[in-house]
């Protein structure tokens, strides 16, 4: 099993890696609909949203847990 290296999510069956391609290291979630990974900006965008989304905290706070859930992904440590 892979674990994505843009958000850390466990990938196990093809429809969960980027356009079914069980030879990327990224997930469907993090895939742009051509199949390549998001940048760090949208990652990092939709990341905070979806925290917002999902557990009420403001926009602020939110950013901050995503940036501090980014840097221990491979995908983004060159951005921290």
């Amino acid at each position: 099993m892979k674990t994505c290296i843009a958000c850390g999510m466990p990938m196990k069956d093809p429809a969960e890696f980027a356009c079914g391609d069980t030879n990327k290291d990224y997930c469907v979630h993090c895939a742009r609909p051509d199949g390549s990974m998001q940048s760090f900006e949208e990652k990092r965008t939709g990341l905070t949203a979806f925290i917002v989304k999902t557990q009420g905290f403001d926009e602020t706070v939110a950013l901050e847990a995503a940036e501090s859930m980014m840097k221990k992904l491979p995908a983004w440590m060159a951005y921290f």
